[in-house]
C-alpha cells in the first residue's frame, strides 16, 4: 500500500527530528561523495532487489529532485501562493533511464544544483521563508517546509545508499 502525502511528510520529517535542515543539506554532497568514492561502478549499479533502485538510480533521482526543488523555491519567491506540481519519481526514472546513468556524473549534477539552492536559501529574509506554494498532493508548503523536506529526503536516501553498499 502506497503511503499518503501526509504519511510521506511525517516519515521524511521523522528523519530530520530537530536537526537544522540547512546544515544537513550542506553536508549531503560530501557524504554522498565519500560513499560513492568507496564503491565500484558495478556496486553502484547493482539493484538491491527486483524493483528497488540502485545507488546509481538514487543519485540520478537526487539530482533531478534538486532541480525540482530549485524550481519550486524560485516559483514561490516569484509568485507566492503559486501551484506546485507533483512528479512521479518512478516515471521519471524510467523516462530518463536512471539505470543507465553515470553515478559520478549524477553526483556532480546534484552537487551543482544543491549549491545553487543553498545559496538561494541562505540569502532569504525571514519573511521569505514563510512564502508558500500549493503542492498538488500535499497542499500548502512554505519554503521552510520545502527546505525541511529536502533535508529529510537527503537523510532517507543516504541511509538507503549506506544499506545498499553494506550488502
Amino acid at each position: 500500500m502506497q503511503e499518503t502525502a501526509q504519511e510521506y511528510k511525517q516519515r521524511i520529517f521523522g528523519y530530520l527530528a530537530e536537526q537544522d535542515p540547512l546544515k544537513i543539506q550542506s553536508a549531503t554532497s560530501k557524504k554522498l561523495g565519500r560513499l560513492v568514492s568507496r564503491a565500484s561502478a558495478s556496486k553502484l549499479r547493482k539493484q538491491p532487489s527486483a524493483g528497488k533502485w540502485s545507488v546509481s538510480e538514487i543519485l540520478a533521482h537526487l539530482a533531478d529532485t534538486e532541480i525540482v526543488v530549485g524550481y519550486r523555491l524560485r516559483a514561490i519567491l516569484g509568485a507566492p501562493g503559486t501551484s506546485i506540481h507533483a512528479f512521479d519519481q518512478d516515471k521519471w526514472a524510467q523516462a530518463m533511464s536512471y539505470g543507465k546513468s553515470d553515478p559520478r556524473r549524477s553526483l556532480e549534477r546534484f552537487i551543482a544544483f544543491r549549491k545553487a539552492n543553498l545559496d538561494l536559501l541562505k540569502s532569504l529574509s525571514p519573511a521569505q521563508w514563510k512564502y508558500h506554494g500549493m503542492h498538488a498532493e500535499r497542499g500548502e508548503e512554505s519554503i521552510e517546509t520545502i527546505a525541511k523536506l529536502s533535508a529529510g529526503h537527503d537523510l532517507n536516501h543516504i541511509r538507503q545508499i549506506e544499506k545498499i553498499l553494506s550488502q
